[in-house]
């Protein structure tokens, strides 16, 4: 049978199309579909740990435990590794003021390190010990045991290192660990028959360790307070300002905030009160929003007009009369007012 020969209308439609080599070959590559990369958990709990950092808690608690779900699931559960990420979820509990949140992952942490023999690298150490000692729930014996544990591994680090600067860390850490004993002995356990004793055996550690610690010469002093040795108190408390107050402000060689405090209540109480303004003056610098500076500050100066009241001056005026000039007690006590109206703001 001959071969038809092609109609008009074929050849048109074959001219439309054109050849399909040829079509393929002038249409641009298509696009292919890219996917981002899975994040390990390890990656989200470093970015939860950096937002953190920049005061993102809010921000930092999804991303970290997004990272602690997906080593669940890894792992088939909690496991070494976990660590870090436990740590993160913690703090970031903390910063947002979950105080039982925290206190359970660093239970899970405690659990994972019970012996706290994994490195801190790997998110092991004494901080969780030293955090579930201050969370506890119970205090006082139970706050104890956990900073015993602290104190165990750190007395251990402290004298194994060979390293000066590993060792002074380790040994101020230390320090702040017997001291933070001793404050639980003066308060929750006072009523304990040993506390006195146990206070000057953690006490004396303490100096000997850390004998240039403003914290730890804080701590001497609040002892000696309550034996009622004043004149070493007042000893204890100047050594422990002049280590710190010729420093700028915000330098880490200055003890924290709430220790300050602490500090001038105590100088109030033995009777140095130049020096307590000195250093509420400098919270107040530090932070103006602080009704308790504001408030020491005016309980200060009240306490000097106290000191003062029986001062008084005068003057002789253009006519010879004797005219009461203004007083240190009148001075103070306008000063004790300016005080207290600005932790009312």
């Amino acid at each position: 049978m001959a071969k038809l020969k092609p109609s008009r209308k074929d050849q048109s439609v074959r001219q439309k199309r054109g050849n399909r080599k040829d079509f393929d070959r002038v249409l641009p590559d298509r696009p292919t579909h890219r996917t981002t990369p899975k994040e390990s958990a390890d990656e989200l709990a470093a970015k939860a740990s950096a937002l953190l950092q920049t005061s993102q808690a809010d921000e930092a608690l999804p991303i970290a435990l997004k990272a602690l779900k997906q080593l669940k699931k890894e792992d088939n559960g909690l496991r070494i590794n976990s660590l870090p990420t436990l740590n993160v979820l913690a703090e970031i509990n903390l910063e947002l003021g979950n105080a039982d949140e925290a206190r359970e992952y660093f239970s899970h942490a405690f659990q994972l390190d019970p012996d706290g023999l994994v490195s801190e690298s790997q998110g092991g150490g004494v901080e969780k010990f030293l955090w579930l000692a201050q969370l506890s729930e119970d205090g006082g014996n139970d706050s104890v045991a956990w900073f015993q544990k602290a104190i165990t591994i750190l007395r251990n680090e402290a004298f194994s290192t060979s390293e000066s600067a590993l060792k002074a860390q380790r040994s101020r850490k230390l320090a702040a660990a017997l001291c933070s004993v001793i404050e639980i002995y003066m308060t929750d356990l006072s009523w304990e028959p040993d506390a006195e004793s146990r206070c000057e055996s953690l006490i004396t550690e303490a100096i000997l360790i850390a004998p240039e610690s403003p914290e730890t010469l804080q701590t001497l002093a609040n002892v000696r307070i309550s034996q009622e040795r004043i004149d070493e108190a007042k000893k204890a408390l100047a050594d422990s300002m002049a280590l710190w107050k010729e420093l700028p402000s915000g330098d880490e060689g200055a003890p924290d905030f709430p220790t300050r405090i602490s500090l001038a209540r105590l100088l109030m109480e033995v009777g140095m009160e130049k020096d307590a303004m000195e250093v509420v003056e400098r919270l107040t610098e530090e932070d103006d929003t602080s009704v308790e500076a504001w408030y020491l500050g005016g309980w200060c100066a009240y306490l000097t007009a106290e000191r003062s009241q029986s001062i008084q001056k005068y003057a002789t005026n253009g006519s010879g009369t004797k005219v009461a000039q203004t007083s240190e007690y009148e001075a103070s006590l306008m000063s004790s007012r300016d005080w207290l109206q600005n932790s009312l703001r």
